[in-house]
């Protein structure tokens, strides 16, 4: 071995599976990346403040249709208020609540999930019992009817979306982790005298996480819908902050002399849909062993 050879650092060769993904696969990873990068970079690249209010240029159309200006190039809403610097807060809040919602749901559902594994009897009826009353309720009427009568706290709309879905999460963790703690290495660590945290802690939950991080991108498109969802009917996000739902519910009323109003954030909320459910199929046809053929 030469010298370079020795000091050069070898790249770690990445899976097959992740260099072969389908054009639409990757497409829609370049369109979340940049998603991620606006929920990041929104105030900063905002070209206006997104309530600055210019009564002058109201209702502008995007260029290049009559009556546009290239002051808003992507056109303004009711109150001349720039609608692309508008679409990037929006993104950006909508994107925020829908990821800490699906976050906050997982670990709630994960560790409903080991603690019904662990504890059996009791625990396991009772929280199993709770999983199938949340999976039996619709939550969305629920949602607006708490919603109605506590009011618009922040705290409360986030512990709603964080309640959206845990049930899922639950029931997959502890199928999995039934399952796992009966397989030769989780036996071995308890012979050995392991603690059972230190058996689930360290040696389940990486051998689970698959499944449940395929979970976690199936569940946060239908998450950002139904943000988006309670934002549109007014009970989610109101001004002066802004979302895509919020954007949505502002725009329906002119869908016939300003359509961009509606249009605009409506085809953002499909896309990042959209994306999300390709990326989450695909992740599910390459790290779920019962799909291989």
């Amino acid at each position: 071995m030469s010298v370079m050879e020795r000091i050069t650092p070898r790249r770690l060769p990445l899976p097959r599976w992740l260099t072969r993904a389908p054009l639409a696969v990757t497409l829609a990873a370049g369109f979340m990346v940049l998603m991620l990068f606006v929920m990041v970079f929104a105030r900063v690249i905002q070209p206006y403040a997104f309530d600055y209010i210019d009564l002058m240029n109201r209702m502008a159309p995007p260029v290049p249709l009559e009556g546009s200006t290239w002051l808003h190039p992507t056109g303004t809403d009711t109150l001349g208020r720039d609608l692309f610097s508008r679409l990037l807060v929006g993104t950006q809040t909508s994107m925020l609540l829908a990821l800490l919602g699906t976050c906050l749901g997982a670990v709630l559902g994960v560790t409903l999930g080991f603690v019904a594994a662990h504890k059996g009897r009791l625990w396991d009826e009772a929280i199993m019992a709770l999983v199938d009353f949340q999976a039996a309720m619709p939550w969305f009427i629920i949602a607006l009817a708490v919603l109605a009568f506590l009011g618009n706290s922040m705290v409360i709309f986030i512990a709603i979306m964080a309640l959206y879905g845990w049930e899922t999460y639950a029931r997959i963790t502890r199928g999995l982790v039934l399952s796992a703690r009966e397989q030769g290495y989780a036996l071995a660590v308890r012979g050995l005298g392991a603690r059972p945290r230190w058996v689930y802690l360290r040696h389940i939950l990486p051998n689970i996480s698959g499944p449940l991080l395929v979970q976690l991108t199936v569940n946060f498109p239908a998450t950002i819908l139904f943000e988006t969802s309670l934002s549109f009917l007014g009970l989610g996000i109101r001004p002066p902050m802004t979302s895509l739902g919020q954007m949505l519910g502002e725009g329906r009323d002119y869908l016939i002399n300003a359509w961009w109003l509606a249009v605009v954030p409506g085809m953002t909320i499909f896309f990042i849909t959209l994306s999300m459910s390709i990326l989450g199929d695909w992740l599910r046809s390459k790290l779920d062993p019962s799909l291989e053929d």
